[in-house]
């Protein structure tokens, strides 16, 4: 698993967190999670995308095209992926005060039970849930998307108009909580929201 943790300071009683930063897929979750991580000293950071070696290797052994848009990667890999990391995260929360999560949860963020669930799971290791949702646009993501040039991209890309008539820009919402949203769609705007993301991961100790 491709995790890393910076050095934690033992002995001080601190207010756990998982964080989630969520959005579509080529959005800035990496680049916005790798900047928490660095701000927020003490954290582990986990990629859900280091799991995609073993998801390949599942394409393969089922002599199954690499398309993780497929109808078999949504019921043979996708769910588990997320199982995977989550179990990873509930673990690794036990021994830290944060761990910040990067993966989409395009399905996920839109099932209050699923995130209620998730929120209780995490509240019986004394960690609150928080969840980071980018905002960002189909043009963006567009750029992002051909700009990475993953092989994980490539039916996206190739059906791009089937592909984007499914995404949800719309920042997800809840009864009992608000997600923080960061805008990405004004660059002039980005060192504003990131300062204010910054206080407020902070202020929810």
């Amino acid at each position: 698993m491709s995790a890393y943790a910076v050095p934690h300071t033992f002995g001080v009683d601190l207010k756990k967190q998982l964080i989630l930063i969520a959005s579509p897929p080529a959005c800035g979750k990496t680049r916005l999670s790798r900047r928490v991580a660095t701000e927020l000293y003490g954290s582990v950071y986990l990629d859900k995308d280091s799991l995609i070696p073993l998801s390949k290797r599942i394409f393969k052994v089922a002599k199954k095209p690499y398309n993780r848009s497929s109808a078999f990667f949504k019921r043979e890999i996708r769910d588990y992926e997320y199982e995977a990391i989550l179990s990873v995260a509930f673990e690794a929360i036990k021994y830290n005060d944060r761990v910040i999560l990067n993966a989409p949860f395009t399905t996920e963020i839109r099932d209050e039970n699923y995130i209620t669930a998730l929120k209780k799971r995490f509240e019986t290791v004394g960690a609150e849930l928080v969840i980071v949702w980018i905002l960002s646009d189909r043009d963006a993501c567009y750029r992002n998307m051909k700009h990475r040039n993953s092989d994980r991209d490539k039916w996206k890309l190739e059906h791009w108009d089937e592909y984007i008539e499914g995404v949800n820009f719309a920042p997800p919402e809840f009864s009992t909580f608000e997600p923080f949203i960061y805008d990405v769609r004004n660059q002039s705007e980005i060192e504003r929201s990131f300062k204010n993301l910054i206080e407020y991961l902070k202020g929810n100790r």
